[in-house]
């Protein structure tokens, strides 16, 4: 005899009217207006006129609607520090990180998009597609959070905008609670220029900034002698049992250099040069090196400033979050409304790092986006109205409950 399945095929309707598939949206949009969110929006964004002539990737009005914009993220980041752990530390040390990518795009309705250059394996490739510029603040205990988004062409050059970009970086730091000489700027060699470095000190940071390979440069390499350089610690490396000594190929030394010697934006700092053995060199008695310099102006020990360079790859961790999500594709074929987004984006990458410190676990202060958006926003409730008044019926034996709820409690009841 066969058994009767206890779901008909004519079992399942569409007629549920409360369910809620991303529950935890309710919370983070109470926290962006107790941030003024809105009010920043209604004070700083006025859409004088809707009609552009241009049909270029980038006409005055719309850069002014985007820079109004940009004023809306930097303003919402401060209050969000104020009212959140989201830059907790700050006023102890703040690194602020500048760095570029080239998204590609597809087709021919993309306004702006065009080639440039970009590196896919360690080879140099060129590839169509839009480039924003970013740069993020972060400290020793929080994870990096957006204080700028330029979208550009693709050809547009790394260091295009960034002066501008670090100042209005510092001074956002500065707001939310840093002070000039504990923040510390860093970059690749693209933003090793001038006129960035001059833009740093002038807001009065401290810089650090890898340098591209030049005769000036491996003149001042070729003064360190071998005896000059010591091992330097990474995180993981290990310590030989039997003699007690480092077990690390990279060492670092530094000399004196003076930076654009050329021009009206010279400058005098710290050559600090990492040394590691090359992969391809078997032979003992004659090793080769491969030297990897950066120029900076921070005061700490060389090692210590070596290490606290080479952090500068965190801000990777937000190109992985805004690609996963937002900056997946860019929605529209106008560069102006791409240029929104990007900033949009960056607006909401702030709002669920700030959700993420107020659960009260420290698992999510520092986690991925995909895990903030997963365990605390795409929750399903259902909605319900007893005596007029709202209530959410969340799963029964949620496993992240407890943060949930702390989250929700911090942002209504406090």
């Amino acid at each position: 005899m066969q058994a009767s399945h206890p779901w008909r095929g004519d079992s399942a309707v569409f007629d549920e009217d409360n369910l809620v598939s991303h529950a935890g949206l309710v919370p983070l949009l109470e926290l962006a207006e107790r941030a003024w969110l809105s009010a920043l929006l209604d004070e700083h964004v006025r859409f004088t006129s809707e009609r552009v002539k241009s049909g270029a990737a980038n006409p005055t009005p719309t850069h002014g609607h985007t820079r109004q914009l940009s004023t809306v993220l930097r303003r919402h980041l401060v209050t969000l520090a104020d009212q959140t752990r989201v830059l907790a530390g700050v006023g102890e040390r703040a690194f602020i990180d500048i760095d570029s990518l080239l998204r590609p795009v597809y087709g021919h309705a993309k306004q702006g998009a065009s080639f440039g250059h970009t590196k896919i394996a360690g080879k140099t490739i060129l590839r169509r597609g839009l480039s924003p510029l970013a740069v993020t603040i972060c400290t020793p205990t929080a994870a990096p959070v957006l204080a700028g988004v330029r979208l550009r062409a693709g050809r547009a050059g790394s260091a295009k905008g960034a002066a501008s970009m670090l100042t209005e970086a510092i001074n956002t730091a500065k707001d939310a609670g840093a002070t000039a000489p504990n923040i510390l700027v860093r970059g690749d060699s693209a933003f090793c220029s001038g006129k960035v470095v001059a833009a740093v000190v002038k807001a009065g940071a401290t810089f650090s900034f890898a340098i591209a390979r030049n005769p000036a440069v491996d003149a001042a390499i070729a003064t360190i002698g071998d005896e000059q350089y010591t091992p330097v610690r990474y995180p993981g490396a290990v310590t030989d049992p039997d003699t007690g000594e480092l077990i690390s190929d990279a060492q670092v030394a530094e000399v004196e250099f003076t930076a654009f010697a050329d021009n009206r934006y010279r400058i005098t700092g710290r050559l600090v040069v990492r040394r590691v053995l090359d992969a391809n060199t078997q032979d003992p008695l004659f090793p080769v090196w491969r030297y990897h310099p950066f120029f900076t102006n921070n005061t700490a020990p060389t090692t210590d400033a070596d290490i606290t360079h080479r952090g500068h790859a965190i801000c990777e961790t937000v190109w992985s979050d805004l690609i996963d999500g937002p900056w997946a594709h860019q929605p529209s074929g106008w560069f102006a409304a791409n240029a929104a987004w990007s900033i949009l984006a960056a607006i909401c990458h702030n709002l669920l790092r700030a959700a993420g410190t107020l659960t009260g676990t420290a698992r999510y202060t520092v986690a991925r986006g995909a895990t903030l958006r997963t365990h605390l926003i795409n929750i399903p409730a259902r909605l319900a109205r007893p005596q007029r008044r709202p209530l959410l019926h969340l799963p029964v034996h949620w496993p992240r409950a407890d943060a949930w709820l702390t989250l929700w409690t911090a942002v209504f009841t406090t």
